[in-house]
């Protein structure tokens, strides 16, 4: 930010302003929340909310806001806002949309909007951008939902693109631009509902900003951010010092192309620590997907690295530009993550957890009481879709699923969970699936013996059925069969996920990634994976194992044949008996 202030700011402001700043989009979201049409945003909360300086470097973003935007999707939006109508073509009143492929990286249903914030009398300080980021929940393209396709093969396939265009232009509503939305969508009163929440929240951050700025000053609300920015810089920096320095390696597999069913495709991590700096380098990953699973830089191996790196360095502090300077990312061009930004990218996200999860692996090479086993790390998205007898018409139900997380030295694995790169995104409640949509949820619940065992058992897997009431078809994708989620310091490896179409005349069909038809009364079944266990199962302290049976989590013969625990018809411990079935073990 040339114009920043370099005169310090005592820390009560700073506090106040700091604290200020990350309100405003925690407030944008709650009212987004309220006010969305579609229960993918105003219940499974896909979407961002932040403030990015005038170069389009992230101050502050909702605490809510998915971790794969932290890139930063917002910030990248407006650079190239800015290389397209440059700074002086800015002006109050302009509101700017994208979601174009080659600038975020992403899949297209990510459609990014912002507004210049002019700060001073006469509103001609160019103070930052206030950026909201929302799912549509349909851009066009040749599937319902526009990102629910498993075969595409280029991004022309996944719906429109809008790059960096004004909807609003100083003030004044671009009639033509809103009619290309309506008719570039299967649901427009949605889309369109959701777009005027989304316009809502960018007006009002708009003025929230000028407010603190007109409170304490524009050149005291630039030092703090600076402050901010150092202070989240030092913790990181700290966190890396309390690492080995070295070269860390680690390997694992995504289960294919997205396309086909051939070989797995390798994701090999280097992870260099020097002092108080890391390089995360993605030069080993492997080439451009045939499939929808890729990213443009910029919307994968960016993403992925930052919430790795957070997550190892400062996963309390509230997300800024701070907290990544320590961190240097390599990667070279034309990768599953570095995508020409013509390659399908409609599942993009599906791989991050993975990448996420094998930084994680690398680094505790190095440091295996700093890291947690895998975890579930699918996004096991799956969509129902089809025309409505009750309505006549045409509906779509996004969900996607809950496994376990690893386990670390000290604790057991949380979960279920979303994963590492989908964050705090809830479930749609089933009360609120089942009333819009026909389908029917017969059940969710834990995934018993799913989780890693070890002396830090493993977050638990989720097993749900929806049984569907019309003829639709289902598009699922989930990842992570072939490499489950490993354990560490001699914990066990969750059990994988898998999901299966089950037709009223008994046939099973197993189906991982591709859209199938399903007839009135089939059903639709989901196994989530288990987290890795942490230490070995026999160091499991025995009362901790009986719990276990108690809850649920684990079976008795596991509990016998793994931990070494046996149980009286009471459920309590035979201390003798596990005392010999220990012995055994060892």
């Amino acid at each position: 930010m040339d114009k920043m202030a370099s005169a310090s700011v005592d820390p009560i402001t700073l506090e106040i302003i700091r604290r200020g700043l990350v309100a405003i989009p925690n407030e944008i979201d709650a009212n987004i929340t309220r006010t969305a049409f579609s229960p993918l945003v105003y219940e499974y909360k896909d979407f961002a909310t932040g403030l990015v300086d005038p170069e389009g470097r992230l101050v502050a973003q909702g605490d809510g806001s998915i971790p794969i935007f932290v890139a930063n999707a917002l910030g990248n939006a407006v650079r190239d806002g800015l290389e397209i109508y440059g700074a002086d073509d800015m002006h109050p009143g302009d509101i700017i949309i994208s979601n174009h492929a080659g600038t975020l990286g992403q899949h297209l249903n990510n459609v990014v909007m912002y507004t210049p914030v002019f700060v001073g009398p006469d509103e001609t300080d160019l103070f930052g951008f206030m950026c909201v980021l929302v799912h549509w929940i349909d851009i066009g393209g040749g599937a319902v939902g526009s990102c629910s396709a498993t075969d595409t093969t280029d991004i022309f396939q996944e719906g429109i693109q809008y790059r960096t265009v004004k909807l609003w232009n100083r003030g004044i509503r671009n009639e033509e631009l809103y009619r290309i939305v309506q008719y570039n969508t299967r649901f427009p009163e949605m889309v369109l509902g959701d777009l005027d929440a989304q316009l809502a929240g960018t007006l009002s951050g708009c003025d929230k900003i000028k407010a603190i700025v007109g409170r304490y000053g524009p050149d005291t609300v630039r030092s703090a951010i600076v402050m901010m920015w150092d202070q989240s810089e030092g913790v990181a920096r700290e966190a890396i010092r309390a690492l080995p320095d070295g070269v860390w390696k680690a390997k694992s597999y995504l289960d294919n192309d997205g396309i086909e069913s051939g070989e797995p495709v390798p994701v090999d991590i280097e992870v260099r620590i020097d002092g108080d700096s890391m390089t995360i380098d993605f030069s080993g990953l492997g080439g451009e997907l045939r499939g929808p699973l890729n990213s443009g830089v910029l919307g994968g191996a960016y993403p992925a690295a930052r919430i790795a790196f957070k997550i190892l360095t400062a996963p309390d502090e509230p997300a800024n530009e701070g907290c990544f300077r320590p961190l240097k990312i390599v990667i070279p061009d034309g990768t599953f993550l570095s995508a020409n930004p013509t390659a399908p990218m409609g599942l993009y996200s599906a791989t991050l957890p993975t990448v996420i999860d094998t930084i994680v692996r690398a680094v505790g090479k190095g440091a295996p009481r700093a890291v947690a086993g895998g975890h579930h790390a699918s996004f096991s998205a799956h969509w129902f879709f089809g025309d409505d007898p009750s309505t006549g018409e045409l509906f779509q139900q996004l969900d996607t699923g809950h496994g376990g997380w690893g386990a670390t030295e000290n604790a057991d694995g949380s979960g279920p969970f979303k994963t590492m790169a989908h964050g705090d995104t809830l479930d749609v409640p089933v009360e609120v699936q089942e009333s819009l949509n026909p389908i029917l949820i017969e059940s969710v619940g834990l995934r018993p013996d799913s989780a890693g065992d070890g002396a830090r058992r493993g977050g638990l897997g989720t097993e749900k059925i929806v049984r569907v009431l019309a003829d639709c078809q289902v598009s699922v994708q989930i990842d992570r069969t072939f490499c489950a989620p490993w354990g560490v310091e001699g914990g066990a490896d969750g059990q994988p996920g898998e999901s299966f179409a089950e037709y009223q005349d008994g046939e099973a069909r197993r189906i991982l990634k591709g859209t199938i038809s399903l007839a009135s009364g089939d059903r639709f079944r989901l196994k989530t994976s288990g987290g890795g266990g942490y230490g070995k199962p026999i160091d499991r302290d025995a009362a901790d194992v009986a719990e276990d049976v108690a809850a649920g989590y684990i079976t008795p013969d596991r509990a016998s044949d793994v931990y070494g625990v046996v149980l009286d018809v009471g459920g309590n411990v035979d201390s003798a008996a596990t005392k010999n079935a220990r012995d055994a073990l060892r």
